[in-house]
């Protein structure tokens, strides 16, 4: 009671469809990693008069707050575009956790062992991944980016099996919701209507209020997330962030950035960057990001169909015009996103190509993605050769005279442009750097870089090397699963 919780579980009942009632698998030794305690204050939470032995046993489920309803949420995906009925296979959602009675968050363990759902998998989770999600989930709300957090982080004591004996942990995640794309292809799968208006209403409750009393929920709904997605992947553009994984599963209708397994951030600018070890064909690199966007909310119109319209090609007719808006919304904001990162004002009709100019350069050059903004922003301004390049000199000099026109003026340029790019982003080598020493029970590299990552639109002294590219070309991130 002291800590602060106050659990009010809408999701757990709905019908049996949606959901299995599962309680987490007690775990041996559990042991605190590392705690979220601004993230703790942001919900009204207190664990400073809690010992950290029952700290770790709350936040690996050996010891559950009371009021929590413990469940393993049902859905589907396409994993690479394959469908698969999936489910959470290693994860347990406690609840929803009120604040201030109006915010809801869903607390979910990652890692809590098996379910219905696992499919032959263990059910557990190994310190790295979970760590990785931790330091990602949290750099990118620093970013000013829609994301679910992470509240803990606990080892297990036990040793899972994957490539090798690793250490087990539990992530604790946050999300305003985990309802997903693949939660409606789920419901849809089970051709049950009834269901399927009972999860449309139920996310309109939860997340859309502004269309309750819309003529047609399923496509204002449809149009809604369309939207929140297309603005996501936007600030995923913008600061060089490659998701990794764009399954179905982990688009959620909330429009936060879920699932941190295979991300990472580019560093040299080249749009086909992959980091993913399973993404062979490079499905999901940083180019094609925005077409997998679409392709997704594609397969969520397919699950609106009988909602939108009785008239099946009809509402084939309706769904698919507003899928075809996709392209508009996003060339159009991309093209916004773009003119903030260069701090320029208004319109011109040489935007487009000013942009791409520097985009080409950067890739021919192989130019540090983040670093060649904070170059134009004269900030730590690297004595990098690529600069003095030829072409380079030339298309700043033209950047300059477009900044001048709609009355603008480098200074005012300078400020927009700090607001839109990042000094410092989670480099690779540092990530990996901090993963390595958690493993030794060493959580000081952790810590430093989550400090660092906590304010990454400001000059921070002696940082040069987080900002620094990593040297490692053939660098691969894992599902971890």
């Amino acid at each position: 009671m002291t800590i602060g919780w106050h659990f009010d579980n809408t999701y757990s009942k709905l019908p049996n469809n949606f959901r299995e009632e599962i309680k987490p698998t007690p775990v041996k030794n559990p042991e605190l990693v590392i705690l979220n305690k601004e993230l703790a204050t942001d919900l009204n939470l207190d664990f400073s008069k809690t010992n950290k032995k029952d700290l770790a046993k709350l936040f690996a489920g050996n010891l559950l707050p009371e009021e929590t309803n413990t469940i393993a949420q049902a859905y589907a995906g396409h994993q690479f575009g394959h469908f698969t009925m999936l489910g959470d296979g290693r994860a347990v959602l406690l609840g929803e956790h009120l604040v201030n009675n109006n915010k809801r968050f869903d607390i979910q363990f990652k890692g809590s062992g098996r379910t219905s759902f696992s499919r032959g998998g263990d059910g557990r989770a190994v310190l790295g991944p979970m760590l990785r999600e931790y330091i990602i989930s949290e750099a990118m709300h620093s970013l000013n980016i829609p994301t679910t957090r992470s509240l803990a982080v606990v080892s297990t004591g036990e040793k899972i099996i994957r490539e090798n004996l690793l250490p087990g942990a539990i992530l604790t995640r946050v999300a305003s919701s985990h309802i997903r794309v693949g939660t409606f292809q789920y419901i849809a799968a089970k051709q049950n209507l009834e269901d399927l208006n009972t999860l449309v209403e139920y996310t309109i409750d939860r997340h859309y209020p502004e269309i309750k009393s819309s003529n047609n929920k399923a496509l204002d709904l449809l149009n809604l997330v369309m939207q929140k997605q297309c603005q996501l992947v936007i600030n995923w553009m913008r600061v060089g962030f490659i998701h990794g994984v764009m399954n179905t599963d982990n688009m959620a209708i909330s429009g936060e950035t879920i699932d941190y397994g295979p991300c990472a951030f580019m560093d040299h600018y080249d749009p086909k960057t992959v980091f993913s070890s399973i993404d062979k064909f490079g499905r999901y690199s940083f180019s094609n990001q925005p077409p997998i966007t679409k392709w997704n909310l594609t397969r969520f119109a397919e699950c609106l169909i009988p909602l939108i319209d009785k008239d099946e090609d009809k509402a084939v007719k309706i769904a698919t015009e507003a899928i075809d808006n996709f392209q508009n919304i996003y060339e159009t904001k991309w093209l916004n996103m773009m003119r903030d990162k260069l701090g320029l004002f208004g319109k011109d009709k040489s935007d487009q190509k000013l942009i791409n100019d520097l985009l080409y350069w950067m890739e021919s050059n192989k130019a540090d993605y983040t670093n060649t903004f904070c170059h134009l922003m004269n900030i730590n301004s690297s004595n990098d050769s690529k600069y003095k390049d030829t072409n380079f000199i030339n298309w700043f000099k033209q950047w300059e005279s477009r900044i001048l026109i709609n009355n603008g003026s480098i200074e005012k340029s300078i400020n927009l442009m700090k607001k839109n790019n990042p000094i410092i982003i989670p480099r690779n080598h540092k990530v990996e750097e901090a993963l390595e020493a958690s493993y030794n029970n060493d959580m000081s590299l952790t810590n430093k870089l989550l400090s660092i990552l906590n304010k990454p639109y400001d000059n921070q002294n002696d940082i040069d090397d987080y900002q620094s590219p990593s040297s490692n070309i053939e660098y691969q991130t894992f599902c971890g699963t």
